[in-house]
Formats: structure tokens, C-alpha cells, sequence
């Protein structure tokens, strides 16, 4: 590859890149004023994989791991900021 092919690449990604997270950011913005429905969305989506892992038996290590992550979230969420 030559300099300026790879100079291309890099572009071409950084522009799809900036594209993702407009078309991401979009989304938050539109979603952001139905709060009850994104719960209740939310808790559809842990109750099917709460499902899947139930049926096909494995995953405990990530369901756990992932449980972890979710209470830190919370946590960090409802402690009041320091300063």
C-alpha cells in the first residue's frame, strides 16, 4: 500500500466513523423524552436473556459478570457527585 492509500482509508473510516455516531446520536435524541417505554424496553430485553440463559443452561459467569456491571452503573448513577 502507499502513503496515500492508507491516508484515503483513514478518511474514508473517520468519515463513516462520525456518520455512526450521528446516526447513533440521533437516535438517543429521539428516544430521550419516552422514558417509561426505554424501561420497559429495557427490562423486556434483560428478561429475555434472562430466559435464554435459564433454557440453554450456561452463561452464569457472564449473566453474573454482567449483573456486577449493572449494579455499578446504578450505584454510580444515584451517588451524589463529589465537589
Amino acid at each position: 500500500m502507499h502513503t496515500g492509500q492508507k491516508l484515503d482509508q483513514s478518511v474514508i473510516m473517520a468519515d463513516v466513523k462520525a456518520q455512526l455516531q450521528r446516526r447513533f446520536q440521533h437516535l438517543l435524541d429521539k428516544t430521550a423524552p419516552h422514558g417509561l417505554y426505554r424501561w420497559i424496553g429495557f427490562a423486556a430485553l434483560i428478561g429475555l436473556y434472562l430466559l435464554r440463559v435459564y433454557f440453554l443452561g450456561g452463561f452464569y459467569i457472564v449473566t453474573y459478570g454482567l449483573g456486577i456491571y449493572l449494579l455499578n452503573l446504578f450505584i454510580g448513577f444515584i451517588t451524589p457527585p463529589v465537589g
